[in-house]
C-alpha cells in the first residue's frame, strides 16, 4: 500500500453514495490518480447514463488526453466488473485497455448480480491490485438498497 491509498479510496467510497439506487446495479465510485498524487478524473455509477459504471465514467473523462497511465492508480469502491450485460466491454477490460498500472478497491463484488473475476483478470494483465477491506463497511452501506 501507499501513503494516500486510504484517503483516495475513502473518497471513492463517498462518491458511491451519490449514485441513484437501483435494484439492478451496485453503487460505485472511482477516481484515477497520477503517480504524483494529482487527480486525473472521477465518476460514479449512473452519473451520466442509467447503465454507466463508475470506472467507465472516470476513464471516459481521460479519453483524448495524451497521458501515460502506467503509473496511475484507479481507486474504485468495488472490484471492477468482469461480466456485463448493459455494455460491450467490462470495466476490467476498460482498465486494461487504458493502461492503468494499479487498481485499489475496498470490496470484491458480491455474487448477487454476477460472478466477478476482476481482480484476477487485472493481475493476469500485469496490473498491481490492492484490496483494502477495512473500507468495505462504507461500500456495503452505499449498497444497502441491494443487500438490505
Amino acid at each position: 500500500m501507499r501513503g494516500d491509498d486510504h484517503r483516495w479510496l475513502r473518497e471513492a467510497v463517498e462518491l458511491a453514495r451519490r449514485c441513484p439506487p437501483t435494484v439492478t446495479a451496485y453503487a460505485v465510485g472511482a477516481i484515477v490518480v497520477a503517480a504524483d498524487g494529482t487527480e486525473l478524473a472521477r465518476g460514479h455509477s449512473r452519473e451520466t447514463d442509467p447503465r454507466v459504471h463508475a470506472e467507465e465514467v472516470a476513464l471516459a473523462r481521460l479519453a483524448g488526453r495524451s497521458l501515460d497511465l502506467g503509473a496511475a492508480t484507479l481507486y474504485s469502491s468495488l472490484e471492477p466488473c468482469s461480466s456485463r450485460r448493459s455494455r460491450p466491454r467490462t470495466c476490467t477490460e476498460l482498465v486494461i485497455s487504458a493502461g492503468i498500472g494499479r487498481v485499489v478497491f475496498a470490496l470484491r463484488e458480491p455474487p448477487l448480480l454476477a460472478h466477478c473475476e476482476g481482480a484476477e483478470l487485472l493481475r493476469d494483465a500485469g496490473i498491481e491490485v490492492v484490496e483494502i477491506p477495512a473500507l468495505g463497511p462504507g461500500v456495503r452501506e452505499a449498497n444497502h438498497h441491494l443487500t438490505g
